[in-house]
């Protein structure tokens, strides 16, 4: 499937999420300046508000959470650092390549609001836990240096229901 036509997809279902984006064209709506929780609640569905690092805690009781990724699940960065990170981040898992290495459609990490779609993340914990990722970093066009802490995957689903995934969001 070409990226064209995959930021065709999305730009259409961000649409549909967003209310205000459906009142512009889709050259206007890939422009919005998306925030990486807002992309991903719109994207994955899970009903989480505020702060990346704050999701883990509010997914318990509500959602599945595990450290096996799952296509359409969330993956949850902790705070890292004094910089962006230090209000933590999320990242849609739009593929799963092999246990230790993902795909992921996410806002917000490249450029300011911008969306990655379909970019490298790897876990590299010695356990084989996801409790540290390393994502692709589109501008050195590699995965970058640092090795971020992670909670883990939040599941868009509900104990007996099944999950939406990107997967079927992109059909």
């Amino acid at each position: 499937m070409s990226k064209l036509f995959i930021k065709a997809a999305l730009v259409s279902l961000f649409a549909l999420c967003l209310p205000g984006v459906a009142m512009v064209s889709d050259a206007q709506a890939a422009k919005v300046r998306w925030q990486c929780v807002t992309f991903a609640r719109s994207f994955s569905g899970i009903e989480i508000r505020g702060n990346a690092h704050t999701w883990w805690e509010q997914s318990a009781g509500r959602y599945y959470r595990s450290s096996r990724p799952e296509v359409g699940a969330v993956l949850v960065l902790k705070s890292f650092g004094t910089g962006g990170m230090r209000l933590g981040h999320v990242a849609t898992i739009s593929e799963v390549l092999s246990n230790r290495e993902v795909l992921i459609t996410h806002a917000n990490w490249t450029g300011r609001g911008e969306v990655d779609i379909n970019v490298r993340a790897v876990d590299v914990s010695e356990s084989g836990d996801w409790s540290r990722v390393k994502v692709w970093h589109t501008p050195i066009n590699a995965l970058g240096r640092t090795a971020y802490p992670a909670f883990g995957f939040i599941h868009p689903k509900y104990e007996g229901q099944n999950a939406k995934t990107v997967r079927d969001a992109l059909k």
